[in-house]
Order: structure tokens, then sequence, then C-alpha cells
């Protein structure tokens, strides 16, 4: 199951609320006071550690599942909050790839962490050779020890040498704002690699396909509402990328609205087969806050020029 969702690359949503390009402008998007983040649970869990049961620590397993740091749970401990060794190896995992101490407590560091909005696309697939890091056993189980640079998916999945050219559609449900900032993630790529876009007809075939979901929208990996994952995209040649609808987008720098632009550019780098980095500042960096603009980072370019040969 961890391979197949790898393939789906990255995640994000969206609440239609799109304001024209305002640069480095900062503006104030409305409050939602009653809004709960869909990873709000995990602060409550903070201080846990091996031994310790908690009626919220099932979702905790749920969540390292979800994005590649434990392994498939059967129904039994999909529902067991009891916090044990495979829980613990988890959180040392997710720790040491995010170069937090690996404790396998859940501290005030690795709690920040887990709740921020990001990605839906897994951080680690095991058993594949995926990742940027050098995995070693330790008693405590497989900990990552992660080098600052790309990944790549399963198997390096990516476009065939002779389609260096890729279509694109932006479906029917997409507002109007968000096609300029589509186009200049589009835009960002072509200008380092090899690779030329074009957009096609929303009624034509295309390589890529780019729409806005909410919910459950019939791929197997449902969308969570406001905050929590914000888009995800499919592995080279499925191709295609959602924004979460029930997210606030905007074109620019606003606080507590999420730039379609870099998120974009983030879910693009994942239709071409990148996974995620863990440099802080790459755009294929997991985690994707509110209120920040991104471009392309060095280490996102020679990701994908060492995926591609070129």
């Amino acid at each position: 199951m961890a391979l197949k969702y790898f393939q789906l690359l990255f995640c994000i949503p969206l609440v239609f609320l799109v304001f024209s390009d305002i640069g480095h402008a900062t503006r104030h998007a409305p409050d939602d006071k009653n809004l709960h983040s869909p990873f709000e649970f995990i602060k409550h869990l903070e201080g846990c550690h091996k031994g310790n049961k908690s009626k919220e620590i099932h979702r905790l397993k749920n969540y390292l599942q979800k994005f590649g740091y434990l392994d498939d749970l059967d129904q039994g401990n999909a529902d067991d909050d009891t916090f044990d060794d495979a829980l613990e190896s988890a959180v040392k995992t997710y720790q040491s790839n995010f170069h937090i101490n690996p404790t396998g407590i859940l501290d005030v560091i690795t709690v920040s962490k887990m709740v921020e909005t990001r990605c839906g696309v897994p951080d680690i697939v095991r058993g594949a050779n995926s990742t940027r890091a050098d995995r070693r056993k330790h008693d405590s189980g497989p900990v990552i020890h992660a080098v600052a640079h790309y990944s790549f998916f399963p198997n390096r999945l990516r476009w065939p040498p002779t389609k260096t050219h890729l279509t694109y559609n932006i479906l029917p449900n997409t507002p109007s704002n968000a096609v300029g900032p589509v186009r200049r993630a589009f835009n960002q790529w072509a200008s380092a690699t090899h690779f030329t876009f074009s957009q096609v007809q929303s009624n034509q075939r295309a390589d890529l396909v780019i729409g806005f979901f909410r919910g459950n929208h019939g791929d197997g990996h449902s969308f969570d509402g406001r905050g929590g994952v914000l888009a995800h995209a499919f592995a080279p040649t499925n191709g295609r990328f959602h924004y979460d609808a029930d997210e606030r987008w905007v074109d620019g720098i606003v606080m507590r609205a999420f730039d379609l632009e870099t998120v974009a550019v983030h879910e693009i780098g994942h239709l071409l087969g990148l996974g995620h980095s863990s440099v802080r500042e790459a755009i294929m960096y997991p985690s994707i806050p509110a209120g920040v603009r991104k471009n392309l980072h060095e280490d996102d370019i020679e990701g994908i020029r060492v995926l591609y040969n070129v």
C-alpha cells in the first residue's frame, strides 16, 4: 500500500478566496475562529512515549502510516491506543527525517512539526530505493539518517527520454485567478529543466491535469478539510495534480492563506518525479506554511537534473 500511495505525489486544497498578484505585500485573510486543523489532536499527545495509553494514539498511528513512517496497520493496531515499540520506532524515524533528536518521545519540537500544513505525499516508502536517507538498523528500529537533499519515487519513476514536452489542462472547476499562478509555476520548471510545457483546452487530452477538489473525490486519497493536507499529485506518468478546495488560496503573500504558485511548483515537482527534500528552503520540502511564497531552490534543480541525467 505504501508503494501505491507513494505514487500519489503531492497534495493541496482551495476555498476560492483568490487575490490579484500582490507581490510582497502582506494582507490578512479573515479568521475562522472555530476552525481546527485535522492534525490538531497531536497537540494533546505532547509528552507521550512508549508505554503510555491515550485515546488519541491510534490517530497518531494512522498519521504516521499515511506519511510513510509506519508499516500498514491491521485493524487491531489501527484501533489500539497503546504507545508500543512500533510507534516509538516510527516517531524516531520521523524525528530523524526532520533533523530532530530521535528520542521517540512526542516532545514540543516534534509535535510542532507534525501539526504543520503539508503535502499529502508520503515522505518515505519502505522497501523502495526512493529516499535521500541512508537507512540503518538499530536496536530501536529503522532510523533514517537524512542528508540535506532531494529524493525520488520508487524505481526513479520519470517521463521517458523522448517525452520532453508535456501538455497540461486546467479543469473547468478551477477559479480563474488560479490559472496565472499555475502557468507561472510551469514556467519556473521550464526555465530550470529540459522540459517544455503548454496548456491545452480543458476538454482535450493532456499529459497533466490540474483541478480543485474536496473531501473524497474518487482517487483513493480524500482531502481532510481546512488545514492538514493542502494538495497532492501523482508520480510519472499518471499526471494528476489536485488542490484541496477547502483551503484558503491566494495569489501572493497573505496571512493565514496559501500561495497558489508555491504549491503548484511543489506539486509539479512530484509530477516530474521528485519526492520530498530535507532542505527546508527547497520547494520540495514537505511542509508548506501559510503566508509564504517560495520558488525553486538549487536543491530542487540538482535533484531534477540528477533524475533525468541532464
